[in-house]
């Protein structure tokens, strides 16, 4: 994934040294923002998700079925 600097704006590259994450061909600003690396999901919030009937197979059988994609006349 690509982002743009917090600092300037400009478009950021992924950096392919030591350190993972974006750097800023600009002014040099780094992050990690879109990696996710700070964004772990403890094992009772997987829990409850994986709980949730939202995330249930049935619910997505429709998403998945020939025509979904149009809606009813």
């Amino acid at each position: 994934m690509r982002c743009s600097c917090k600092i300037c704006g400009q478009y950021m590259v992924q950096s392919e040294g030591e350190k993972m994450g974006c750097v800023c061909t600009d002014c040099g600003y780094r992050c990690l923002d879109c990696l996710g690396t700070d964004t772990v999901v403890s094992r009772d919030h997987l829990a409850a998700l994986a709980a949730d009937p939202r995330f249930r197979p049935e619910a997505f059988e429709d998403l998945f079925r020939p025509g979904a994609d149009q809606e009813d006349p």
